[in-house]
């Protein structure tokens, strides 16, 4: 949850003024990890996070999915080096679905 850099700062204007930190936590109803980790950041900013590196090539799973269509869920995780359900989500988002005679 990111939490707003108003609220932040009155966090850490209420300790600073003598209030005590787990009663902040529990006024301001954050974790006290997240308030230490407040009082020790240079910048109350929100950290921007990347996108996640995908270890499954789409355009390989097609090739396959296309070269061998009667392939199992597991066989086609050993050849990406992942689990079966990674390959399940993989070809549900590609919407690629096995069709049953």
């Amino acid at each position: 949850m990111t939490y707003s850099i108003s609220l932040r700062r009155k966090v850490i204007s209420y300790v600073e003024k003598g209030g005590g930190k787990r009663e902040a936590s529990r006024l301001f109803q954050i974790s006290p990890d997240t308030l230490y980790r407040w009082l020790n950041s240079e910048d109350l900013a929100p950290k921007k996070h990347g996108s996640r590196n995908r270890k499954i090539d789409k355009e390989k799973l097609r090739r396959e999915v296309d070269n061998n269509p009667d392939a199992l869920l597991r066989e086609r995780a050993v050849i990406f080096n992942v689990s079966p359900s990674a390959i399940s989500q993989a070809l549900k988002k590609m919407k690629i679905v096995k069709k049953r005679a």
